[in-house]
């Protein structure tokens, strides 16, 4: 049988209902609503905490607008999901007779998957996004249909691509809300997330290949303290384009503006706002001290512990209304592993869920080892009495 426990910390304790683990939740305060930021002058835009995917800015972040080569981060996420991606290969002579901004590529050059990426994501090379695209699909139609699917995949519902670079097409779209989580997603790729968040860097390619020299065209790197990435963009159609991602300790921003004239100084602006706003809060520290009983066993009960890095960004104030739905059984037989999963606990602001965490025991519990009488000593046992 299970049991449910709501606990609100320092106030009430109810018990409820029965369920197969034992379940209790810890709460604090009352909801903040933070304040609304400055004007931005975009299409639309979005600033969005990393770690949870919170939205704490932002405006029409789910219109369907063009979004010019911020499409390179699924291409060159993509890219860098290959396998064998230092193994040089010929460009396809048709892929790479791409109009637009190039990395300059030319027909029978040698490059490496890795060294297209950083064309992308660097010089943003519709040659480069071109030649990935066929060697990885076979051909450009292929590949936008691989694009297509892991959109999906992320739950991009307001994204579309036709094009593997991103110049203006017909169906070709996204959102600020869609680009900043294809963002969050590309940068927990530890290749992409090395790429994107370098100024300057050499790479090999050409007939044969030789060492070149690329610049980043995303600014922020050199002028906002903290920037990671991530990818610029810009047609007629579009307007200008950027997405960006700053970090300080560990909290990271994903911004996004679609259309804006003046990206560099709404992005700069947006990361103050929003660094304004959040702090790291110890998850772990929201907790009462959690005893599992054991039975059988050479202690009666054991502390539990949470496994993992239980930090995580909320706004400030917001540690108040921190809940915490813990998951355990009502007793564990002995022996009971340190290693052993004991149970879960899942923690809450408001409605969203920040994440969950299991539960272990701070040590080992062996069993309790019962001693064995002979027949004289049962026989004892009976006279004593």
């Amino acid at each position: 049988m299970k049991r449910r426990f709501r606990w609100i910390l320092g106030i009430l304790f109810l018990a409820a209902v029965f369920l197969e683990k034992t379940t209790f939740a810890v709460a604090f305060g009352e909801e903040q609503t933070p304040p609304e930021p400055f004007s931005v002058q975009a299409g639309s835009y979005v600033l969005m905490e990393m770690q949870t995917g919170r939205v704490l800015a932002g405006r029409d972040i789910h219109e369907r607008l063009a979004m010019a080569s911020t499409t390179k981060i699924m291409t060159a996420l993509l890219t860098l999901e290959q396998p064998n991606l230092d193994a040089y290969f010929t460009v396809d002579s048709k892929a790479i007779l791409v109009e637009g901004s190039s990395m300059g590529l030319l027909p029978g050059d040698r490059v490496t998957l890795r060294g297209l990426a950083v064309g992308m994501l660097l010089h943003s090379g519709n040659d480069s996004a071109g030649a990935a695209a066929v060697k990885i699909g076979g051909t450009a139609e292929n590949f936008v249909a691989m694009m297509n699917e892991r959109a999906a995949q992320m739950g991009l519902e307001d994204t579309h691509f036709s094009t593997p670079s991103g110049l203006d097409a017909d169906d070709h779209y996204s959102s600020a809300y869609d680009m900043a989580v294809l963002a969050k997603n590309a940068l927990e790729n530890e290749d992409f997330s090395q790429i994107c968040s370098t100024a300057r860097m050499q790479i090999s390619f050409g007939n044969p290949p030789y060492d070149r020299w690329l610049k980043n065209h995303n600014r922020l790197l050199e002028e906002y303290d903290g920037c990671i990435g991530v990818k610029t963009g810009f047609t007629k159609k579009a307007g200008r384009c950027l997405v960006s991602a700053a970090r300080r300790g560990e909290i990271t921003l994903i911004c996004v503006t679609l259309s804006a004239a003046d990206d560099w100084n709404v992005h700069k602006k947006l990361f103050d706002y929003g660094f304004s706003l959040v702090q790291q809060v110890d998850l772990a520290a929201c907790l009462p001290e959690i005893s599992l009983p054991v039975v059988g066993g050479t202690l009666s009960s054991v502390k539990a512990r949470l496994s993992g890095d239980t930090v995580s960004a909320v706004l400030q104030g917001e540690e108040r209304q921190i809940t915490a739905k813990i998951f355990v059984d009502p007793f564990y037989y002995a022996p009971l592993q340190k290693e052993q999963k004991a149970g879960e606990v899942e923690f809450y602001l408001g409605e969203q869920k920040l994440g969950s965490w299991d539960l272990y025991p701070e040590r080992t519990v062996e069993a309790r080892v019962s001693e064995k009488k002979g027949i004289w000593d049962t026989i004892k046992g009976w006279f004593g009495r």
